[in-house]
């Protein structure tokens, strides 16, 4: 991880052309690094298959001369481009974020203390109300996670949106999901909803989004659907269960939904390519929250259930996170 955030900061992805592949020289020129460390950094990450190392041909058959270029991962850590997880890595790989994991077992222990409020004296998300630098990586993770989740959704889960006419994306961020959906479905009217400081800071939307502030335990605005995304999963159930709640109550009785999207972490015995990832997400959650987790189908239909809702629906896309559909 911290090979990755090095290579990120020293903007070694973005240098490296998509189509031509770069000398250590050329790269050492354009980043202005020394070419030791530098080949030993690109070492490393060649071999974990991050990037790729060609020869190119030369006449002195005695040094051979190579280049780097790129591949599936280390096209994520780019920092543009809708496929990027640099913000996110960024993210996790900070020393606000680094710190609570010396404390995990403080969380494990019988009446055991939070690992993230050990660590900085008081939980996750009073810390981003009162430091904007942490609050605005939280929210660019949150934002490149968006743009790729809300493109999978829109190929493979079309049935989420259909016949709706206004969406609420409770737990929004800075706007990036509704932005993709107005800009793919501009019949829909697209609230981003957030605690009131993330939504001072959140950018001026050129597709109509309505930036709303507000405490999605009390209320939540009206629309035919609520759309949940990476937010359960910070919460206890009883959390969990009030949040469905005043959800619920958004969303018109007749054709309204919650839309939910999150890791699903199958029982023992199923065979799911993901599960390694959803399972690290927990660990995640357990360092970062107080009591948030990932959840197996059963718990989550559990949550929906005593949440009020009739029927849900769940559909695996290409993703870590499945789409729950929820109905009053």
């Amino acid at each position: 991880m911290a090979v990755i955030k090095c290579a990120i900061q020293l903007n070694i992805p973005d240098t490296v052309d998509l189509k031509t592949p770069i000398t250590l020289s050329q790269l050492c020129t354009t980043l202005k690094c020394d070419p030791c460390f530098l080949y030993r950094i690109m070492r490393f990450l060649t071999h974990r298959n991050i990037f790729k190392q060609i020869r190119i041909p030369s006449s002195e058959e005695s040094d051979p001369l190579y280049a780097y270029a790129h591949t599936p991962l280390s096209r994520l850590l780019m920092k543009q481009g809708e496929q990027s997880m640099a913000a996110l890595l960024l993210l996790e790989s900070s020393p606000v974020m680094l710190a609570p994991w010396q404390n995990l077992s403080e969380r494990v222990v019988a009446e055991g203390r939070a690992s993230f409020e050990k660590a900085h004296g008081k939980d996750v998300w009073s810390y981003a109300e009162e430091n904007a630098e942490h609050s605005q990586l939280i929210n660019e993770a949150m934002a490149c996670d968006a743009r790729r989740t809300v493109r999978v959704m829109l190929e493979e889960c079309k049935e989420a949106f259909e016949g709706v006419t206004s969406v609420v994306d409770v737990g929004g961020g800075n706007g990036t999901a509704m932005t993709l959906l107005r800009k793919a479905c501009p019949w829909i009217t697209c609230i981003n909803f957030d605690t009131p400081h993330v939504i001072a800071a959140a950018p001026n939307s050129s597709h109509a989004i309505q930036h709303v502030p507000g405490d999605m335990f009390l209320a939540v605005p009206k629309a035919d659907a609520a759309f949940l995304m990476w937010v359960l999963h910070d919460w206890g159930d009883e959390e969990c269960i009030q949040i469905l709640k005043t959800c619920k109550e958004a969303i018109p009785h007749k054709n309204g939904r919650v839309i939910i999207a999150e890791a699903v972490i199958e029982e023992e015995g199923f065979k799911d390519k993901l599960k390694d990832v959803g399972l690290m997400l927990d660990m995640v959650m357990m360092a970062h929250t107080n009591i948030g987790k990932e959840r197996t189908l059963k718990e989550w239909e559990y949550l929906i259930t005593q949440a009020g809702f009739s029927t849900f629906t769940l559909k695996n896309i290409n993703s870590l996170k499945s789409i729950i559909i929820a109905f009053p």
